[in-house]
């Protein structure tokens, strides 16, 4: 089967809309908007843009589920549950690996580019 190279500039995929469910909501009740513009055909794996107002809410990773994200523009905080917070703004870069708690708080209107790997779906 052949494959495609992914270009995020030349991609247009439909946005997905949701809000923080309410009872991890912390503050405000921001609208997330989500373009997905990669699914792996295995599934253990997306890429994309997301971009969410300000606002926080309390999250809770899957075992075998990690994010690596970069700030394209705006800021944001992730803490953790003992309260170590760090702050990322456009061109920074993190992982919240599997199994992470804790917060993520929006501090500026924020996009960033996300790739996630799910390796639980890889196991099913």
């Amino acid at each position: 089967m052949k494959r495609n190279l992914t270009v995020f500039a030349s991609a247009a995929p439909e946005p997905s809309l949701d809000r923080p469910c309410r009872d991890r909501l912390v503050a405000g009740d921001p609208l997330r908007t989500t373009w997905e513009h990669f699914v792996a055909v295995t599934g253990d794996m997306s890429a994309g843009i997301w971009a969410c107002e300000p606002g926080a809410w309390n999250i809770a990773f899957a075992d075998g589920k990690d994010e690596f994200f970069c700030i394209i523009a705006g800021r944001i905080a992730v803490a953790d549950s003992d309260g170590k917070r760090a702050e990322f703004g456009p061109g920074e870069a993190g992982v919240i690996p599997a199994g992470f708690t804790g917060r993520f708080e929006v501090i500026e209107a924020v996009r960033k580019y996300y790739v996630v790997v799910d390796r639980q779906t890889a196991d099913h």
